[in-house]
């Protein structure tokens, strides 16, 4: 039984007198470097494809490897961070350098991490 000729034209080998195509430029993207203690967060979020990564503080603690401050579970503003990119505090930059925004819900003990949008 012969195949159609279309699905035959897929299971062809590649010939050799193809132009190859034109690989899209490797454009590398900007960032501060992570140092310290909240480096396994920023890494954490940085490799997450979703776009809503909600963790509990327990799991926080646990990538961080040690206890987050009593601020962090009782202070909205802790998890805002201080300034802006250039200038945030160190525990903002492991989500602001990640693409992310931190929304905490202290009654529940959860911080939600979205992305921004490009």
């Amino acid at each position: 039984m012969r195949l159609p000729e279309w699905i035959e034209g897929w299971m062809r080998p590649a010939t050799a007198h193809r132009e190859p195509e034109a690989a899209a430029p490797v454009v590398p993207r900007p960032q501060r470097r992570i140092a310290g203690a909240y480096q396994a967060l920023h890494g954490y979020l940085d490799r997450r494809y979703a776009d809503t990564a909600v963790l509990t503080f327990e799991q926080i603690e646990s990538l961080l490897g040690f206890t987050l401050p009593d601020r962090a579970r009782t202070d909205d503003d802790w998890w805002a961070g201080a300034g802006t990119d250039a200038v945030a505090s160190g525990h903002a930059d492991a989500w602001r350098l990640a693409g992310r925004t931190a929304t905490p819900n202290l009654r529940a003990g959860t911080v939600a991490f979205d992305r921004v949008s490009s």
